[in-house]
């Protein structure tokens, strides 16, 4: 039990002292860098949080997180039971009606939607392991409803950070050929296309950033949270929150994000929203600024004067100590008590914004 609990979190340290050593992050170009110091949120060479975040040792950090992987007992903190996933083909979603917007929860933050015939994807993240490698990290606790091959072609994605859950690099090379446009935030463009990502195929944000197609308005908009993929490049790219207007339908997704006032100010700005898709999950007290409580994000999804919410960022990968399903439970129990709107849908089942919410305790059967 204490050799899983140190594999489980000393790789992490691995992973930052390996990638630091050859990140091609670790130093940003000069170009980067000037085209990065436009933005009011970049100071003295890293992106800032509003208001900003006191920075806590990184190392400390981690010693804690150690110390307690290693002492303390961490209770159902992965499913007994395998978890209901319905399985998902292409024929089924060609063949959804190209008059409606229709959503499906892929895992963890990754959403695929079918905008009135296109199809777009938020934070995909197919791979089995969230980390750098496929043999070692927070591993998956299902399988996706379906496979990258059998995806339609993808006309935008959108990244909302560039942490391991939420940008994977072996889920973006599998996409770059049949994707038209990858929308993500700044300094995120030098990654994807070492990759393989054509430059005319990507669009950077900064907060606040608005994004008009033929199709519907896109906005970057600002959220609490922090980005890096090692230990020499913390905060050298952007993070945020999308919002999505079509002619009919209003939606967001949180990405990761602390409890802030932002929410409300995106609220005014752009809302009132449909549908809302909003972190719960992956939240400690030793962390309660970049990941919130799902009490705080029910309190979000008010704040956005939100119609139905969806709680994402759960039930897939072990990446805090609460029990895999206590979000779920936590976010259910607050919104029936603030009386909100709350959808709780099986992996890979496809529903509407506009058909009633409904919840699913799909985890019960599966502690």
């Amino acid at each position: 039990m204490i050799n899983s609990k140190i594999v489980k979190w000393l790789f992490f340290i691995f992973i930052g002292i390996f990638i630091g050593a050859c990140s091609i992050n670790s130093k940003l170009s000069s170009s980067s860098v000037k085209n990065l110091s436009d933005s009011a949120h970049y100071q003295q060479g890293k992106f800032q949080n509003i208001p900003k975040i006191s920075p806590k040792s990184f190392s400390r950090t981690m010693v804690r997180i150690i110390k307690r992987s290693v002492f303390e007992e961490q209770i159902d903190n992965k499913p007994s039971k395998p978890l209901p996933v319905k399985p998902l083909t292409r024929t089924q979603l060609d063949a959804l009606s190209n008059d409606e917007l229709y959503l499906v929860r892929l895992g963890h933050s990754s959403i695929l939607l079918k905008v009135y015939g296109k199809y777009w994807l938020l934070d995909p993240m197919f791979s089995k392991y969230a980390s750098p490698f496929q043999f070692v990290g927070p591993k998956r606790f299902h399988a996706p409803p379906i496979s990258v091959e059998d995806l339609p072609p993808i006309d935008k994605i959108m990244i909302s950070h560039n942490h391991y859950d939420h940008l994977d690099e072996n889920t973006i090379k599998q996409l770059t050929a049949k994707t038209k446009q990858f929308l993500v935030p700044l300094g995120n463009k030098k990654e994807l296309k070492i990759w393989g990502v054509k430059e005319s195929k990507i669009k950077e944000f900064d907060w606040w950033q608005e994004f008009q197609s033929d199709d519907a308005l896109f906005v970057f908009t600002p959220a609490q949270h922090f980005s890096g993929r090692s230990l020499s490049d913390r905060n050298h790219t952007l993070w945020g929150s999308w919002v999505i207007k079509t002619p009919n339908d209003s939606l967001y997704f949180s990405g990761d994000s602390g409890y802030f006032k932002g929410f409300k100010e995106i609220g005014n700005k752009y809302g009132p929203f449909d549908f809302t898709m909003i972190e719960t999950g992956a939240y400690n007290k030793q962390w309660p600024k970049v990941h919130m409580f799902p009490e705080d994000s029910v309190k979000a999804h008010m704040d956005l004067r939100g119609d139905v919410m969806m709680p994402v960022h759960n039930g897939t990968f072990d990446l805090a100590f609460h029990p895999w399903y206590e979000p779920l439970e936590r976010v259910t129990k607050e919104a029936q008590k603030q009386k909100i709107k709350l959808t709780t849908p099986i992996v890979g089942e496809v529903f509407t914004i506009t058909q009633e919410a409904e919840i699913n305790p799909w985890w019960e059967k599966s502690k």
